[in-house]
């Protein structure tokens, strides 16, 4: 896989709308951490994007999972505080001889993207969408004005998310206790974001960080350091 180059999906959760904010949120934080690290970002559809940098994989892996968030949502009229989740994938760029994937398993629908791209964007069926039929899977890019990029595009997540899969599946296989922090799947709780308290706080761990505010806006590099110590940590057998 390359290690420079990573693909984050987020999606929202549970909590209806504010999930989806609270989604979009996560996207512009780890889009501005990406940008503070001089790493190059690029949309590859909605709630997703690739970031490009030295690195990027494996400072960013351990990022996958829920993320819970505690806040007053604006459209809150009684003050009340609402939890909402999202989650994050974080997938590497796996190249077509790792992951080969059967034409005759793929269904192609081609569709014309809703960006802003310019009349030939919308004249021109451009977008793509991939339905893998054996496992269900359904990607789609509508980025670039080219029906041969999109589609290129499309496969490469396609095979990352494959990817995730088998991994998932070995990672349940082996049950490996040891893996405290882990992957990070994206169906493991990792962190809550308390904005009442002005706190976040990752559950691997157990630790938390003040000044929410600037965490939300891109300053991630502490807990990911932190993370990445703990995590090697538990890979040398000193818990």
């Amino acid at each position: 896989m390359n290690p420079n180059s990573v693909i984050l999906e987020i999606r929202g959760a549970a909590g209806g709308n504010e999930a989806k904010i609270w989604a979009e949120d996560l996207l512009r934080m780890y889009s501005r951490y990406a940008l503070s690290q001089r790493w190059k970002v690029e949309p590859l559809g909605a709630g997703t994007i690739k970031i490009i940098g030295p690195g990027a994989f494996e400072k960013l892996k351990t990022e996958a999972g829920v993320h819970r968030v505690q806040r007053i949502p604006e459209t809150e009229r009684r003050g009340r505080i609402h939890t909402s989740t999202a989650t994050v994938a974080i997938l590497p760029e796996i190249p077509e001889t790792q992951i080969y994937i059967n034409p005759q398993d793929v269904k192609l629908q081609f569709f014309r993207s809703s960006s802003q791209g310019g009349q030939n964007v919308q004249k021109v069926s451009s977008a793509v969408r991939i339905i893998h039929k054996p496992t269900g899977l359904v990607v789609s890019c509508q980025t670039e004005r080219d029906q041969w990029q999109n589609r290129q595009i499309a496969l490469g997540m396609l095979r990352a998310k494959l990817w995730e899969l088998e991994e998932e599946r070995k990672r349940l296989a082996l049950s490996d206790l040891r893996q405290v922090i882990g992957r990070g799947m994206r169906a493991e709780k990792i962190r809550t974001y308390n904005f009442p308290q002005n706190r976040v706080t990752d559950h691997r761990i157990n630790k938390s960080w003040k000044n929410l505010e600037s965490v939300i806006d891109g300053d991630l590099e502490k807990i990911i350091q932190t993370i990445s110590t703990r995590k090697n940590s538990y890979a040398g057998g000193h818990p």
